[in-house]
């Protein structure tokens, strides 16, 4: 782990560690103190690194299937070993408190595991017969799947351990090289990945992790030897990228203001006080920093007046604080300008005739846990995706109009609804404009191994490690002729 007094942390050149000529300071969110410094890769190492992916593709790509599955296991078990070190590491960096930095990395000895069993069986395969018309008499058609060439993996600021993992991973799982650029505010725990997968065997040049700054994004982007782009991040970075490069293949995992729906049925107190300590945690984990946090809450109107009480409680019961103590539940945001604008937006809405029932104070980089109803649409925080610990409650009449409600934003990533009601849940399944629908709990869940992504402008594509290495890789068919079918 970087301290204080030790030379800058060091980056990786196609699996090689190296340094630059300049570095930048990681500070912490929290009291900005120096975490550690980074060394910047130069424009040469740069380039060293995308030419060095380019050479190895073909010998990456015919890489036994057991020697990548041995490198990700290696780094999944190493993980474990090191998960209290790495923890520290992301709550220094990123301000999140402790329990869920070591919830983050036990989420990327996951991600890699997944990634190891991937590894094993995916490209296995598919026959198919032709013969079905008599064109095909005699011919067996047999898919498999091919990179499409380095991946260039683009890794935002609030997981900065796992969402790095799931760019990294599953491109070893499918022997597809990959350059990654971890965010500029959270490098160091992406960094310690490098370190992890130095100790295996893998090709030198199939993997580089490199601390470009977002000014030198733009030639990553643009670069046709990079042919693939996972970027997880805004809704306007992510939509200028696809823009940018319409011919490449872009995987962008971008913005959403997630709805928890609570259904009618949902009405015992036991159901109540389930749904409210769930809402209230999961619009304030990560500092409300994360894509699928419950930004609002529709709830029908036959539990609306018993529920609202009950999440204003839940919420303002949330232990705010110092990161590194293990009770805190919510810490500062990533800057103190992420709060300053979460602060704007809520002092607009509460302007604009926005009830606030609790919370909207800022110190430093940090939020209190808000909660505001009677929101008005057209305010800033009910169009846009506020990425900070704050909900709105609204009450609707059926439930046609909480799911018209959670349609009616330009975001599609995930929604939460609490019903009993096998029936409701598949109409939700059908009804709602999410890219996953989680019944019974909030919207903030996430399997590692699930396809997880959105429609509308919370982005294309999905991750999930099967389903990036979907999205690393094209189907290519080879037909045999002459067989005796």
């Amino acid at each position: 782990m970087p301290n204080n007094a030790a030379a800058p942390t060091a980056f990786w050149v196609a699996g090689r560690e190296a340094t630059g000529d300049t570095t930048f300071d990681v500070t912490s969110p929290w009291d900005g103190r120096l975490v550690g410094t980074v060394s910047v890769p130069t424009e040469e190492q740069v380039e060293e690194a995308i030419a060095a992916a380019l050479a190895v593709q073909d010998e990456f790509a015919a890489t036994p299937a057991h020697v990548r599955a041995a490198a990700l296991s290696h780094v999944e078990h190493r993980l474990v070993e090191r998960t209290e070190e790495i923890a520290q590491l992301i709550s220094a960096e990123n301000g999140k408190p402790i329990k869920w930095a070591r919830g983050e990395v036990g989420r990327a000895v996951s991600v890699f595991r997944f990634a190891a069993e991937e590894a094993r069986r995916f490209n296995g395969g598919e026959a198919q017969r032709l013969d079905t018309d008599g064109g095909g008499a005699g011919r067996l058609a047999l898919t498999r799947r091919f990179p499409r060439g380095t991946v260039l993996g683009i890794a935002p600021f609030n997981f900065p351990l796992n969402l790095c993992a799931h760019k990294v991973a599953p491109a070893i799982a499918a022997g597809v090289p990959i350059f990654l650029k971890p965010a500029p505010a959270t490098p160091l725990s992406g960094l310690i990945l490098g370190e992890l997968l130095a100790e295996t065997d893998l090709p030198a040049g199939s993997w580089s992790i490199l601390p470009v700054p977002n000014d030198r994004m733009a030639a990553l982007v643009q670069d046709e030897r990079l042919p693939v782009i996972s970027f997880t991040g805004s809704e306007k970075v992510g939509y200028d990228i696809l823009d940018s490069v319409p011919r490449k293949h872009c995987t962008l995992e971008l913005g959403g203001n997630g709805a928890a729906v609570i259904l009618g049925d949902y009405a015992s107190e036991a159901d109540l006080d389930w749904a409210a300590q769930r809402i209230a945690t999961f619009s304030n984990y990560q500092g409300g920093q994360s894509c699928i946090s419950v930004q609002r809450v529709i709830a029908d109107a036959q539990v609306y007046d018993r529920l609202v009480p009950k999440i204003v409680a839940a919420v303002e019961a949330q232990v705010t604080g110092d990161p590194s103590d293990a009770a805190t539940e919510v810490g500062p945001l990533v800057s103190e300008a992420a709060a300053e604008r979460v602060e704007t937006w809520v002092d607009e809405a509460v302007a604009s005739g926005a009830k606030l029932l609790t919370g909207g104070k800022r110190e430093g980089a940090s939020y209190a846990p808000t909660v505001l109803a009677e929101l008005p649409a057209d305010t800033t925080l009910a169009c846009e995706e506020v990425f900070g610990p704050v909900l709105s409650v609204a009450k609707v009449d059926g439930e046609a109009a909480a799911f018209a409600a959670v349609n009616d934003s330009k975001y599609g990533l995930q929604a939460g609804v609490f019903t009993h009601d096998v029936q409701a849940a598949f109409r939700a399944h059908r009804a709602l404009e999410v890219g996953g629908v989680i019944i019974g709990d909030v919207p903030s869940y996430r399997a590692d191994q699930m396809p997880y992504g959105g429609v509308k402008l919370s982005g294309v594509g999905r991750e999930g490690v099967r389903y990036a290495m979907d999205d690393y890789t094209y189907e290519r068919v080879l037909v045999l002729t002459g067989i005796d079918l």
